[in-house]
């Protein structure tokens, strides 16, 4: 699920209207500045930043539920030296 900005405010009305573009974040959802039109930056609130930047397992648990365990792939490491190269 991705972020979907509920607002636009833009870099004017963002410094003019910081608390309320906060109030909005924490109850609306995200909330996009623009500058000159274009989005810029988007402010969410603690807690939408928490929950999209929480951790989801361990690496060794990502590993095994990996869609390529079982698949045969060969991860074997080759012993040949490093190549010589000019400098």
């Amino acid at each position: 699920m991705s972020i979907v900005p509920k607002e636009r405010w833009s870099v004017a009305s963002a410094k003019a209207r910081f608390s309320e573009m906060i109030e909005q974040a924490k109850t609306d959802g995200p909330q996009t500045i623009t500058r000159n039109g274009k989005p810029t930056a988007i402010l969410v609130s603690v807690e939408e930043w928490e929950r999209k930047t929480a951790r989801k397992g361990t690496f060794a648990d990502f590993l095994l539920n990996s869609p390529l365990r079982g698949s045969g792939i060969d991860l074997t490491r080759d012993d040949q030296p490093p190549r010589d190269i000019d400098l």
